[in-house]
Parts: C-alpha cells; structure tokens; sequence
C-alpha cells in the first residue's frame, strides 16, 4: 500500500491548510487512518486518527477545537483539515495506514503498517 500525502505549504499564522492522504486501495477497503507529525529537532507525535468505519476520530489535544479529519466515500481519500494554524504546527506531516478493523483508531505509532512520505507545513507569523 502506497500512501501519497499532499496539501503541505507556507501559511500565516491563523490560516488554514488541508492534508489529503490517498491511495489506490482505499477505494475497496477502509483502512484506519492517522496523521503524524515531526518538526525539526522533535520527535515524531500522533495528531489525529480515524477508525475504521469512519464514525470515530480522535485528535491530540493541541489539535483539538483546530483540526479535523474526515473520510471522502468515494475513494476512500482521507483529509485532515488544519483550522488556526500556529507557529508551533509547523512540521512534516505524515500519514499512516494499517487494514485491520479497528473501532478505535489509536494515536500510537505502532500500530500503523503503512507510512507515506511527509508533506511539510510551515506556519509563520
């Protein structure tokens, strides 16, 4: 599984971006999804998941009240939507994949099988 990530870019602080994460097989299988994030010295952290079925999303707690994810029916694409951006969201974001059902996603590395490569979002005042 191939997972491509977009809709990284340079914003000011207060804007808003929108991450697209896709992939072939999403189109006949959900899987449970996440976003991570790593910015420069740091290390990588969760930010937002969302299980299986599409009815359950989580988000780190810096996130929550700004971000939002969701699930396109169609093809299966999922979006994380970055509302309010903040000096401090600048990072490469990631998203991650596995196709084990899961009516929780988990905001924990290990248990993601499929990574993308990072598209980079760059918040500056």
């Amino acid at each position: 599984v191939q997972l491509q990530a977009s809709g990284g870019g340079s914003v000011q602080a207060g804007g808003s971006l929108r991450l697209s994460c896709a992939a072939s097989e999403f189109a006949s299988h959900y899987y449970t999804t996440a976003w991570f994030r790593q910015a420069p010295g740091k290390e990588r952290e969760a930010v937002s998941c969302i299980n299986t079925d599409g009815d359950r999303i989580d988000h780190v707690d810096s996130v929550k009240g700004r971000f939002a994810m969701s699930r396109e029916a169609a093809n299966g694409t999922v979006y994380l939507q970055m509302n309010s951006l903040k000096l401090e969201d600048t990072a490469l974001y990631f998203c991650a994949a596995q196709r084990n059902y899961r009516e929780q996603c988990a905001l924990n590395a290990w248990e993601y099988t499929y990574w993308g490569q990072g598209t980079l979002v760059t918040v500056s005042s």
